[in-house]
């Protein structure tokens, strides 16, 4: 299958809906992916991110996950797949069957053994090499960890990668403004040819305005449209339509995100918010995140239904 030729615009990172006894719900996931394929502006779709709560689900089933997405959209929508492993045989593996399973690119996120022990620049570089290797016909997405953590990657080491002819794009979450700025500008430097997408889903308007490529959000799983209109703005530099866009996207991201970054119970939450405005119809996670309490689901119902989107 041919590498995707556009990683310019909105990229949703899909949630993974569950059937309450917490299996794969796989006509609920086609649907849901067969919905946000169908937004103009959406240029892919993006399997096994956070949103998708990878870390509950088993090799197998990231496979079974990307699988069914890619089915569902063959001839309409390219299918990324995340992987999340810890070294690079692992990583290797994870690669082969992603392919198999029908992605034709690769986010490619840090060990996370690194968060805890940090990495050198030849550790990344060995990494992405070993997963190019496995699947030498598939694109790689590098995925910035945020800058606070050990697994964060330097301006310079960003360079190298952008310099790599199989990674052709960046899902870019510093949460750092100032490195943020420096991050893009050594990219490009290094290859202006490379997609920089902003995964900032809690700054989506602060982060778009740096001159990136678009955005590849898991928040774009709940509110495509939103993002999609908000994107739209940003790049016609239309600023007043911008900030009016963002003004019906914040509660909702207050909602989600509770004015800090994504996390598990984060994720949950959007489920919560999907399942009102009629998304999905069941908003199952798999233990041990926990489902939105009342008053969390009294505020995403607010937001919801200030946004014009409540269903339920």
């Amino acid at each position: 299958m041919p590498a995707i030729a556009n990683y310019r615009g909105i990229i949703p990172a899909i949630s993974c809906p569950f059937t309450p006894d917490h299996r794969i719900d796989e006509p609920a996931l086609r649907k849901l992916a067969s919905w946000l394929a169908g937004h103009d502006g959406v240029v892919a779709i993006m399997t096994n991110g956070h949103t998708g709560e990878v870390f509950s689900l088993t090799p197998t089933e990231r496979a079974e996950v990307t699988r069914i997405v890619a089915d569902e959209l063959k001839g309409r929508c390219p299918v990324i797949s995340s992987i999340v492993c810890e070294g690079l045989a692992e990583a290797a593996e994870h690669a082969r069957l992603a392919k198999a399973a029908g992605a034709v690119a690769l986010d490619v996120m840090p060990p996370h053994h690194w968060l805890r022990f940090g990495f050198t620049p030849g550790h990344a570089l060995q990494y992405f090499d070993a997963i190019h290797k496995a699947a030498p016909d598939l694109d790689l997405v590098c995925h910035v960890y945020p800058a606070w953590t050990r697994a964060s990657y330097s301006s310079q080491l960003l360079a190298e990668l952008a310099r790599l002819p199989y990674l052709q794009a960046f899902k870019v979450g510093q949460r750092d403004m100032n490195k943020y700025a420096r991050d893009i500008q050594a990219i490009r430097e290094a290859d202006a040819s490379k997609a920089i997408l902003t995964c900032h889903d809690e700054y989506l308007l602060a982060s778009m305005v740096q001159g990136v490529d678009g955005a590849l959000v898991g928040f774009a799983t709940f509110i495509p449209q939103l993002i999609i209109d908000l994107w739209n703005a940003v790049k016609a530099g239309d600023l007043k339509k911008a900030m009016e866009v963002q003004a019906v996207i914040t509660p909702l991201k207050d909602a989600v995100y509770g004015g800090g970054e994504p996390t598990g119970e984060a994720h949950a939450r959007m489920k919560g918010g999907m399942y009102l405005a009629g998304v999905i119809d069941d908003a199952t996670v798999r233990p041990p995140t926990e489902a939105p309490n009342a008053q969390e689901v009294a505020a995403l119902r607010a937001a919801v239904e200030q946004a014009g989107l409540l269903k339920r």
